[in-house]
């Protein structure tokens, strides 16, 4: 890690969710379902504004990590005290995706207030260091999660057994 962090965990929240392959619409976000997602997104970043977070931490895959920190994005235009970090695993993260999704990352680098990269390389434990990292730092965990196995509940059980609010976000 590249930076010593001086904001109070009692202002700041983080974000899990599953990746496109595991979303039940996949990459199709004009689906439904999928635009009823981002408005939660949205509703639940407004409850937290208002209940006082001004620090969101979002680790930058893509699927719901890419709308929730679009949804940051939005909040930041509204509320200029907002404060975005990407919490990147490595410097490699986006490197195979899609050339559509990799602008798009990168359009959302752009637009944060800080960005951490939690390992110099890859490594099969980058991503769960990064999110243990976001976690860390945060009093509330917002978990966009069915129950599937995989980083979004490691994350979301890491969270539960560090003591912080989770917020559920169910498919």
């Amino acid at each position: 890690m590249e930076k010593t962090k001086t904001h109070t965990i009692f202002e700041t929240a983080c974000f899990t969710g599953y990746r496109p392959e595991k979303l039940p619409w996949g990459y199709d976000e004009t689906d439904e379902a999928a635009q009823r997602l981002k408005l939660r997104l949205a509703d639940v970043c407004a409850l937290l504004y208002d209940g006082g977070i001004r620090r969101y931490l979002c680790g930058m895959a893509r699927g719901a990590d890419t709308y929730f920190a679009e949804e940051l994005l939005k909040l930041k235009a509204q509320y200029p005290d907002v404060s975005v970090e990407a919490a990147i695993p490595c410097p490699q993260q986006s490197d195979r995706w899609p050339a559509g999704d990799r602008e798009r990352y990168l359009s959302i680098l752009r637009q944060c207030d800080e960005i951490t990269v939690v390992s110099r390389e890859y490594t099969k434990w980058c991503m769960l260091e990064r999110n243990k990292y976001m976690v860390n730092l945060s009093s509330v965990l917002v978990a966009v999660f069915d129950g599937q196995p995989g980083g979004t509940k490691f994350t979301r059980d890491y969270a539960e057994k560090r003591g912080l609010e989770i917020v559920d976000i169910l498919l």
